[in-house]
C-alpha cells in the first residue's frame, strides 16, 4: 500500500527564529501590525511503500529523526494518510 505522509519541521520555542522574527518585524510595515510571533519552518510531503499505515508511521518517524529534522534544535509533527 501507498501512504502520504505530511511533515512539518519547525525550530523549538525556546530558540531563536531569524528568519520568523525579521518577518515579524515586517509585519507593521507592511500594515499588519496585529501580526506577531511569526516562527519559520519547512513543510515536507512524501510517499511511503509500506503494509499497514502503522509500518508507514514507523519509517516516517525514523525518517524524521534520522534525516529531515535535527532535533537538538527542532521539533516535527506529521499526519500519514493512505494515497
Amino acid at each position: 500500500m501507498k501512504f502520504k505522509a505530511e511533515i512539518d519541521v519547525m525550530p523549538l520555542d525556546a530558540l531563536l527564529d531569524p528568519q520568523g522574527k525579521a518577518v515579524s518585524n515586517s509585519m507593521s510595515t507592511i500594515g499588519l501590525p496585529e501580526i506577531s510571533g511569526v516562527r519559520i519552518g519547512r513543510h515536507v510531503r512524501l510517499f511511503v511503500e509500506a503494509g499497514s499505515q502503522a509500518e508507514a508511521t514507523e519509517k516516517v518517524e525514523s525518517a524524521c529523526k534520522k534525516l529531515l529534522s535535527n532535533q537538538i534544535m527542532e521539533s516535527y509533527a506529521y499526519q500519514i494518510e493512505e494515497a
